[in-house]
């Protein structure tokens, strides 16, 4: 593998690398840069966690000229969360030089993103509504811009953004570089791509057969009645202790109910949806990425293309209808060669939308079923790609490792000390049809979640139980 300066990055962009941790490029990198660097349009295939925001911010800042104060740069993300990513990588490779760069999202305030503008920036990274909020305002110029990014492509597709997105690339030049990165190709983004690019050379990474990281990431089938959901996703909790968990849900009104939930049972939780509040959402990330919150209970739309080091498990607490958004949560975890796990709860209604995952990952996933009395038994049904033979052996405590996650001093944060980690039939626990309308159960009993206090939390490495957390 070329290292970058041989890729073409000069000494300057590769000293600000290796202040970052970083010294050798992935795959799609070495693939992408050399390209960009000889204003080739790229089309680029790469799931999430490839390393594709560098393949396309190194070649942008090392052709941006901080001597013309106008953008010369654009790129198009799906999200805010995505958009303050990729900003957040663009200013620490531009600290010490006079690049400028602007977000321009939606929840922020207009007026203050007008002041940006008319000081000059080099570098514009936005969502298509905000950047079409400001092109009917006449407020952005964008004839200046040489290069065109559109990141997470398929995303805007399924969010329905790309009417928007074709509506911003008609103010750009003609005679333009553009790069189009995706994790998936679907007949609407070949479309895109197709029309608005020339010549365009094709870059795919191929880690494995099947789209799904099998070997960084275990994926876990459970199954479960709806009205005993939220008792095995505790009892999950409990058994995997994450040191951070993504928990997925399919609405924001779930996902609210279900955070208040694992709140009163003293989990260190919050929300992430779309009617929270730009500054609430990046508060919550904020606190996530710092550890300071163990558990993200979060919508597909809201969690799009979120990278957070340290996610050693993602929930499915509601199963996803599409293949493509099973494949962008579980890719929250195991990413840059760590280690991961992905446990998503099924209740029988969810039959159909796991077989055609199981078909578009091409891998039949481990299957475990949540009985009565809290215990995770073999489920009897596809025959797991490991061999495994079904049968009804209970889950260990702590994971695989069977190790207890403990604290700074040694001693085990799990809620219940003197009692298995596990959610059995208790007082307490969350019983199916009560008044809350938590989704999969009802609310706790008061009793129990204060006086139990915090629960247990593995490590950062991906391993279940093991060494304390923070």
């Amino acid at each position: 593998m070329p290292n970058f300066l041989e890729l073409g990055i000069k000494e300057t962009w590769v000293s600000a690398l290796k202040e970052n941790g970083i010294a050798v490029p992935t795959p799609v990198q070495a693939e992408t840069i050399p390209l960009a660097l000889a204003e080739r349009d790229v089309i680029a295939r790469a799931k999430t966690g490839t390393g594709k925001t560098l393949a396309f911010l190194l070649p942008i800042m090392q052709k941006l000229d901080p001597g013309r104060p106008f953008p010369q740069a654009l790129i198009i993300a799906p999200t805010r969360e995505l958009a303050l990513q990729i900003t957040e990588e663009a200013r620490k490779l531009a600290r010490g030089t006079e690049i400028r760069i602007l977000a321009v999202y939606g929840g922020q305030d207009v007026e203050k993103q007008l002041r940006k503008l008319e000081g000059g920036r080099h570098l514009i990274i936005g969502t298509p509504g905000r950047l079409n909020d400001h092109l009917r305002r006449g407020t952005l110029e964008l004839g200046g811009v040489k290069t065109l990014v559109l990141d997470e492509a398929d995303q805007m597709l399924h969010m329905g953004f790309l009417d928007e997105v074709e509506t911003v690339i008609q103010a750009l030049p003609y005679h333009r570089q553009t790069l189009l990165f995706s994790a998936t190709m679907p007949a609407e983004v070949k479309r895109l791509a197709s029309f608005y690019t020339r010549d365009a050379e094709d870059v795919t990474i191929k880690v494995e057969h099947s789209p799904v990281p099998l070997k960084s990431i275990r994926q876990l089938v459970v199954e479960v009645k709806d009205r005993t959901k939220q008792q095995a996703l505790v009892s999950m909790i409990e058994m995997y202790r994450p040191y951070l968990a993504i928990i997925f849900c399919r609405t924001k009104r779930r996902a609210s109910a279900l955070n208040a939930a694992l709140l009163e049972q003293g989990y260190e939780s919050d929300e992430l949806h779309g009617d929270l509040s730009q500054a609430k959402r990046e508060q919550v990330m904020k606190r996530f990425r710092e550890a300071k919150l163990q558990l993200l209970v979060a919508t597909d739309v809201a969690a799009r293309g979120l990278d957070v080091e340290g996610v050693t498990h993602v929930f499915n607490y509601d199963m996803p209808h599409e293949v493509d958004s099973y494949i962008h949560r579980i890719g929250r975890t195991g990413r840059a060669g760590g280690k991961g796990m992905a446990i998503t709860l099924a209740s029988p209604k969810d039959k159909g939308d796991l077989q055609r995952i199981e078909q578009g990952i091409q891998y039949i996933i481990e299957r475990r079923r949540y009985e009565k009395d809290g215990a995770i038994v073999e489920a009897r049904g596809p025959r797991p790609a490991e061999g495994r033979a079904p049968g009804r052996r209970k889950e260990q405590e702590g994971g695989r490792g069977g190790a207890a996650g403990s604290s700074r001093g040694g001693q085990s944060r799990s809620r219940r000390e003197d009692k298995p980690a596990r959610a059995s039939s208790r007082k307490g626990d969350v019983r199916g049809g009560a008044k809350r309308g938590a989704p999969g159960g009802g609310k706790p009993g008061r009793g129990a979640s204060q006086a139990q206090g915090r629960r247990g939390r593995g490590d950062a490495s991906g391993r279940r139980g093991g060494r304390a957390g923070r």
